[in-house]
């Protein structure tokens, strides 16, 4: 890979890291003043804003750039992404604006994880990714590769 494609590689991680950051950070800002201040279920806020709670577990690793945390995170967008369209088509009034908002967000996380990941394992190339693979074989006591590429006739 060449230098100037590197150098274009980590501007690209650089910033799909941050909307991926500023995104999770604007869920879980969200979701608090959604479900205790601006359209709560019940007057004084409700219970519901325990939903942020799960939010808040991949953000250390986004901090720490852990590659793992943006693949498992771009799963566990999609729930709150189901739970603002449901709320989008339901509810009525600043509610269902708010979840609008949480289905942009939403989307803008996964993206942004998406595009991390791939960027990351297209500039570390096959030789990090067998490494990686080799790696986690023995910590997991699981054979790397499964299904053997080359064929070895007797």
């Amino acid at each position: 890979m060449s230098p100037a494609s590197s150098a274009s590689s980590a501007r690209l991680v650089a910033r799909t890291r941050v909307l991926a950051v500023s995104s999770l950070i604007g869920l879980i800002v969200l979701g608090l003043a959604w479900e205790l201040w601006l359209a709560p279920l019940r007057p004084g806020g409700s219970w519901l804003v325990l939903k942020v709670l799960p939010l808040t577990l991949p953000l250390a690793g986004l901090l720490k750039n852990r590659m793992y945390t943006y693949r498992w995170l771009s799963l566990l967008v999609w729930v709150y992404f189901t739970e603002g369209v449901v709320r989008a088509t339901s509810d009525q009034g600043l509610s269902a604006v708010l979840a609008g908002i949480e289905v942009l967000l939403c989307v803008l996380l996964f993206v942004a994880c998406a595009l991390h990941v791939r960027i990351r394992l297209k500039s570390a190339g096959k030789d990090a990714v067998a490494a990686d693979a080799a790696r986690r074989a023995i910590e997991t006591g699981a054979p790397s590769d499964p299904v053997p590429t080359t064929s070895t006739k007797p």
